[in-house]
């Protein structure tokens, strides 16, 4: 097992010439998270464009881990810190804020990716430290995160609401993911419920989950949080996936990376 001192975790400003190599982590996302079409416009360009709040864990010459986060300003007519649409609307809301020079007033993670030979070693907890702390240096007192909660796959008709209440004897959340983001000083704030959104048409939903898409209704499929709602007569099929907002402090010291 690797061990964990090895690892170097700084952010893409730091490293740029890692920025071409992020992309060669194994990891687990569902082939149908890809499809996000703000993921596809935007989403490739946040290391790029946003490299002082990436960051990437290398072990030696290997990348094992990439975390992404973006700057927006949440205080502009109809925003707020933690809005309804998660995930996606932060995503285009810093590119917004970039273009029309508005100045950023909080910070929010994207994504912490693990490489899979390297999970459950404690290096999910020091990539939180890491994207914190970047956050940090660039001013802001808050970083925020919609968070996706990776085992609500396997509860997928449960609603979030109630998901995110389900506690161990020790009081933490039963949530592994959650569980990482509380033990790093974060605090549950509440759902997204409409965070990410993916539509296609029933061919391409066959092809992404080699699912037959067959009847109409909701359709539970692998690595999805909720079912996704398939209409057949037109040709159709949309999964909206819940998030869950988590507040960090910039100034805390909880699971502090390297």
């Amino acid at each position: 097992m690797t061990d964990l001192d090895a690892i170097q975790i700084t952010t893409l400003a730091e490293r740029p010439g890692l920025t071409a190599r992020i992309y060669e982590i194994t990891d687990t996302w569902p082939v149908f998270a890809g499809e996000d079409l703000l993921a596809s416009a935007l989403h490739l360009r946040v290391p790029g464009e946003f490299p002082e709040y990436c960051v990437v864990a290398t072990d030696g010459d290997r990348v094992v881990a990439r975390g992404f986060a973006i700057p927006f300003n949440a205080v502009l007519k109809g925003r707020e810190e933690m809005p309804a649409q998660g995930w996606d609307v932060v995503l285009v809301w810093a590119f917004n804020d970039r273009r029309r020079g508005n100045a950023p007033t909080v910070a929010s993670a994207l994504e912490i990716t693990i490489d899979v030979d390297y999970l459950g070693r404690g290096l999910s907890h020091h990539m939180v430290a890491a994207l914190r702390q970047a956050a940090g240096r660039q001013g802001h007192d808050v970083l925020l995160a919609p968070v996706r909660p990776t085992a609500k796959h396997l509860q997928p008709r449960l609603p979030m609401s109630d998901y995110i209440r389900q506690r161990r004897d020790d009081g933490l959340p039963a949530d592994p993911w959650l569980r990482v983001h509380v033990r790093a000083g974060g605090t549950i704030e509440k759902v997204a419920p409409a965070s990410m959104t993916v539509a296609g048409s029933l061919a391409q939903w066959r092809e992404w989950t080699g699912l037959p898409f067959d009847r109409d209704g909701d359709i539970e499929i692998p690595g999805g949080l909720v079912p996704v709602r398939c209409a057949l007569a037109h040709d159709y099929a949309v999964y909206v996936e819940p998030n869950v907002w988590v507040r960090h402090s910039t100034l805390s010291t909880a699971g502090a990376g390297r």
